[in-house]
């Protein structure tokens, strides 16, 4: 079942701020002009025009390429959009079509951006020029909204394919890392016998309603976290790391309700328990035995990783449209899979780290200081004893 922004929680959907521009220049090599505009075309509440130099912006014997936003200099002062976008120059045969992506943050003194050496110009005739010599630009333009404190759904259902396609190998090792990286984390205590079993000692020494108390927390304070964690402006796959979170947040709310969030089966095999539940507004760790829980999320698996290399970018049509269509469905079931695993490690790390742990610490550090006030109390008692002593023989003398 294809994924869309149907479920979206947030205002517009990626669908409604999402555009894509063709724009075929006709007679290109006979133009003549140092540089010009497409028409305007709308998204996400603003206007945009690709913008190209066909001899070169600042180089030579180079096709510069820009996307802008229209009358930047009538807008409200202050105006800022972050936005995410791809220009292609369309070849004959589309899998040798020339794209580049980036995000960007169009305001007043940069509302323009793109590339200057876009492509060499004696490679547009190497089938980027049609027989009737016209050029063909596509720009895709995905308007990203501000303020959001949890993970949300950035893209345009078939945007974010064409995206994953190029991007997969970087998002995946951005889940595979952070989650390797705390495993790592609770594998190092629990390999410390002496500070683990005093952690053992400690947890399973306080009441039920304490251990429950702290085995939670508030969901908009760790989704915030997580938001920060791994949305950075300036990494082009960004709003795909954010997509996936969010499919994966919603997996672990839907086995949480024990209904199928979708249908997202590895191998032909059900998923693992997950190891957060979702109370209302609440994340909660799933055992009141946080020992068993963070030995479990220690040696259980990521999902495998996927050997194939990713696949290339194809326009709609092609004939190995439903081998990539297979493809990016087994893509999108992995990378939720690892988006969901992803926020419970960092719940599980947040809610140990910020609450669990601290509150160990805070248990040693008392320990210590009533056993350094009864060593006090001792030692001055047995001064006192030995004053008391030596007094009693001064009064016999």
């Amino acid at each position: 079942m294809a994924e869309t922004d149907v479920d979206d929680d947030y205002g517009l959907k990626p669908s409604e701020l999402f555009a894509k521009h063709t724009w075929k220049i006709e007679k290109f090599s006979q133009v003549g002009k140092k540089e010009f505009r497409s028409n305007w075309f709308e998204a996400g509440g603003y206007n945009w025009y690709i913008l190209i130099y066909p001899e070169g912006c600042d180089v030579s014997n180079y096709l510069s390429l820009f996307v802008c936003v229209a009358n930047y200099d009538k807008l409200l002062p202050g105006w800022s959009q972050f936005a995410q976008f791809t220009i292609s120059v369309v070849h004959k045969d589309p899998k040798k079509s020339k794209y580049s992506d980036t995000l960007h943050r169009f305001w007043k003194k940069e509302h323009d951006w793109g590339w200057k050496k876009f492509m060499e110009l004696p490679k547009l005739h190497d089938g980027f020029i049609d027989d009737f010599g016209s050029l063909t630009i596509e720009a895709q333009v995905q308007v990203i909204r501000d303020t959001v404190d949890r993970p949300f759904r950035c893209l345009d259902y078939d945007y974010k394919k064409v995206l994953v396609r190029v991007y997969l190998p970087n998002v995946e090792q951005i889940f595979r890392r952070f989650v390797e990286e705390r495993i790592s984390k609770l594998e190092k205590l629990i390999e410390d016998k002496a500070k683990w079993t005093c952690f053992g000692d400690f947890w399973l020494g306080m009441d039920q309603n304490s251990r429950h108390r702290m085995s939670s927390e508030k969901m908009d304070v760790i989704l915030k976290e997580v938001v920060k964690h791994f949305f950075k402006e300036k990494e082009v796959s960004s709003p795909v790391v954010m997509d996936f979170l969010y499919s994966g947040l919603k997996d672990l709310e839907g086995q949480t309700k024990n209904k199928k969030a979708s249908p997202r089966l590895l191998d032909d095999k059900e998923l693992p328990a997950p190891l957060v539940n979702v109370d209302k507004d609440m994340f909660v760790l799933v055992y009141d035995d946080v020992l068993l829980l963070l030995e479990r999320a220690a040696l259980e698996p990521l999902p495998p990783k996927d050997e194939k290399c990713p696949q290339n970018r194809i326009k709609d049509g092609n004939d190995e449209e439903d081998i990539n269509k297979e493809a990016y469905e087994r893509d999108e079931i992995r990378l939720t899979e690892l988006g969901k695993r992803t926020v419970e490690i960092f719940v599980l790390d947040h809610i140990f780290s910020s609450k669990i742990e601290v509150a160990y610490e805070e248990a040693i550090v008392l320990k210590r200081q009533e056993e350094l006030i009864r060593e006090e109390e001792e030692e001055a008692s047995k001064r006192s004893k030995g004053l008391k002593k030596g007094f009693g023989k001064c009064r016999l003398n």
